[in-house]
């Protein structure tokens, strides 16, 4: 009988397991750099967001949505709700989505590494990729 309730409750717990995967969810081998303006900023869990608008050589804007690391996670490198501004020029290296997919909202996904501001200071946002990548 216990062994049951234990196998009911680790099945039970593989989805939020599954949901703190990277390699689920993105490639550690398609890295993305794109440079654009900070369109806004989501400090909610599981996972902060924010978005980049990127305009391309004819002017076509197209708006990239990176995952960050949560708000607490974040906070604890020195970040918090204003550490992006709205309309601030950015350079962001991170990971491609692997299913390619726009998010509802038609932004493209993407994983964020790190943030380079306008005056060159770099800001690490960190990615559950780094684990990934130490093992």
């Amino acid at each position: 009988m216990r062994f049951t309730f234990a196998l009911v409750l680790l099945v039970a717990a593989l989805p939020a397991v599954a949901h703190h995967s990277f390699a689920a969810e993105y490639d550690s081998t398609k890295t993305i750099t794109v440079k654009g303006t900070i369109q806004k900023l989501e400090w909610v869990n599981p996972h902060a967001y924010f978005w980049v608008d990127v305009k391309d050589e004819n002017g076509k804007v197209t708006t990239w949505a990176f995952e960050t690391l949560s708000p607490n996670a974040l906070a604890r490198q020195g970040w918090n709700r204003n550490s992006l501004k709205k309309g601030e020029e950015v350079t962001v290296e991170g990971y491609l989505a692997k299913d390619g997919k726009p998010l509802a909202d038609g932004s493209i996904h993407a994983n964020s590494r790190s943030v380079t501001r306008a005056d060159g200071r770099k800001v690490f946002v960190g990615s559950s990729a780094d684990d990934v990548a130490t093992k």
